[in-house]
């Protein structure tokens, strides 16, 4: 914890040299060595930043840090308190390089190093087979996205010579005309190892199982790390995907509908921690959205309210488990307001600012802003901005169906343990900065002209303040439906699903749109058919005849064993006298 600590510390006085005396350029640049040199390909250690990057480091860094302490608490009795923050000093210790990284090897070792500390801290408690299969899913599905990742990255230097960042972005504006076929084919290369980390359409089926691991990851994973780490990618390479307009509409389609799949199946969970993760699948879908339509700055700074407001939810929801003596189901909980006094107000606080409760709280400055982008920006589009207002009514819905059924309503399991200040004092910590993040938006924006392009408006027939009420309207009715329903006249919920067809509906929902069975029957049952069929080829059966070989000559020579010391004396020597032999006349 204090390794993490220090870092936030350096973090934050780096950042306030950098605002105070920006260096020549708005970057700084530091190379420790060539990492190797083969046939002109001399990739470094070297690291960069600028206020892209900074601000990324601050989040990680600081938010990390109150993880950590909240994690202290909560994993205090458990075994493996010595590993577990290992991996997660290791995770961050990733992230950081991934950030920094003025190269994209160098970016793909912490790239990679994010994707080993999520199956370790996954499949944390290995004991039990379910969360070992969410650790190994995890892996797999981000490594197809890895794999596109990767040979984007051999296209664009066997292209232009270089995988430094600068030099890339400088070189294919130089060589690649907008619209060009290479241009288009790398960029969609690297929306494929984002759309990986960042669990989105078509690989978002990996996040909602990796709830498997402790809270405190959740809460790492899904606010400052790792699924934030393609959002991260696309906003360093923005240049390559203004080259490619095909690849940067590819990239809005993606994340609007991400955001509209993982918000209806949001609604229909009964787990406080998978209700998150789709959340969560939904808010980088808005990112994802944002820098479709050239918000690069917009995506950016719902990032930064949204590491505060969805830690903040993650680690109430671990007070709240642990409380009820590892009660997961939303169903069984009511009534924790007086419980847990501490917990609701600041996880009311993070609800509001995940669904948008207007002009108070962070997540509705960041998120209006997406929104009318997705409007205004010149490759935005009206349907862009259905999505998004869609987007905010069932982030407003699923939110306070939540909020009604945890902590209002009659008491359900009763509460048997209580927080202690480790674990409390990060949640009304993150709860100061899930409502004051969003009057940032001027200071920060101002910080990211140097590095990301400003949004410019060019489509009209709508105000931003039109768009802003039409957003507030939205979270009211989207509150208003989740009383009626889930507070005032709970029966009404349980015969809308009890109807048949909303029955089929709700369980396609709630099993994730049956992506996890279209990808068993189109990948994983043919693979292991396959595999069946395949288990005695020749190769197989070569090397199966050698290890039968083995064992024939194994069997053959104990037979020598016979535990008669003269007999193995007379073999030494006639051995000795055969060698001297082939010596001396060979």
């Amino acid at each position: 914890m204090g390794s993490i600590g220090l870092s936030a510390l350096t973090a934050v006085l780096v950042g306030s040299s950098f605002i105070d005396a920006p260096p020549a350029g708005n970057a700084y640049t530091q190379v420790l060595w060539t990492w190797m040199n083969v046939a002109g390909f001399a990739p470094q250690i070297g690291f960069y930043l600028d206020a892209l990057s900074l601000v990324m480091v601050l989040v990680v860094t600081c938010v990390g840090f109150l993880i950590h302490i909240y994690a202290a608490e909560f994993m205090r009795h458990d075994e493996g308190f010595s590993r577990y923050f290992g991996y997660m000093n290791l995770f961050v210790a990733s992230m950081i390089t991934l950030l920094l990284a003025n190269n994209l090897l160098l970016l793909t070792l912490g790239w990679e190093g994010v994707g080993l500390c999520s199956f370790l801290l996954i499949g944390f408690w290995y004991r039990e087979p379910a969360n070992g299969r969410a650790a190994r899913k995890a892996f797999i599905v981000t490594r197809v996205g890895d794999t596109a990742m990767l040979l984007g990255l051999y296209l664009l230097f066997t292209r232009l010579g270089t995988l430094q960042i600068q030099d890339l972005m400088q070189r294919a504006s130089a060589q690649w005309q907008p619209g060009s076929g290479v241009a288009v084919a790398a960029a969609l290369l690297l929306l494929g190892g984002a759309v990986g980390k960042s669990a989105q359409f078509p690989l978002q089926v990996w996040l909602p199982d990796a709830m498997a691991g402790p809270t405190p990851t959740s809460a790492l994973i899904h606010a400052a790390t790792m699924v934030t780490a393609g959002v991260y990618l696309i906003a360093r390479t923005h240049v390559l995907f203004a080259l490619a307009p095909a690849a940067q509409a590819a990239v809005g389609v993606v994340g609007a509908g991400t955001l509209l799949l993982a918000g209806f199946s949001a609604l229909t969970q009964h787990d406080i921690k998978r209700v998150l993760a789709y959340s969560t699948v939904s808010q980088i879908g808005y990112m994802f959205l944002a820098l479709g339509v050239g918000a690069w700055q917009a995506a950016m700074f719902h990032f930064l309210t949204h590491a505060f407001f969805k830690a903040l939810l993650f680690l109430g929801a671990g007070v709240i488990i642990e409380a009820l003596g590892d009660e997961h189901s939303m169903f069984r909980m009511g009534g924790l307001r007086k419980e847990l006094p501490i917990t609701f107000w600041t996880f009311l606080i993070a609800g509001c600012s995940l669904a948008g409760l207007p002009f108070l709280t962070a997540g509705f400055f960041s998120k209006d802003l997406i929104i009318w982008s997705a409007w205004s920006a010149p490759q935005g589009h009206p349907l862009f901005w259905i999505a998004g207002m869609a987007g905010a009514f069932l982030t407003s819905l699923y939110t306070f169906r939540l909020i009604f059924r945890v902590f209002l309503g009659p008491l359900g399991t009763p509460v048997t343990k209580r927080p202690g200040y480790a674990m409390t004092v990060p949640l009304v910590v993150l709860a100061f900065f899930a409502i004051v993040a969003g009057y940032l938006k001027g200071p920060f924006l101002a910080v990211m002209d140097s590095v990301l392009p400003r949004t410019v408006e060019a489509h009209t027939g709508l105000t931003e303040a039109s768009s802003e009420a039409v957003a507030a309207l939205l979270f009211l009715v989207g509150v208003y439906f989740a009383w009626l329903f889930h507070q005032r006249k709970r029966s009404l919920a349980d015969a809308l699903v009890a109807n048949p067809a909303a029955h089929a509906l709700h369980e396609w929902w709630f099993e994730g749109w049956g992506f996890d069975r279209i990808y068993d029957k189109a990948f994983v049952q043919p693979f292991v058919w396959v595999s069946q069929i395949n288990k005695s080829d020749f190769i197989d059966a070569f090397y199966t005849r050698v290890s039968r070989l083995t064992d024939f000559f194994y069997r053959e020579i104990i037979r020598t064993e016979t535990g008669r010391v003269r007999w193995y004396a007379a073999a030494m020597a006639g051995g000795s006298v055969l060698f001297i032999a082939v010596v001396l006349f060979l």
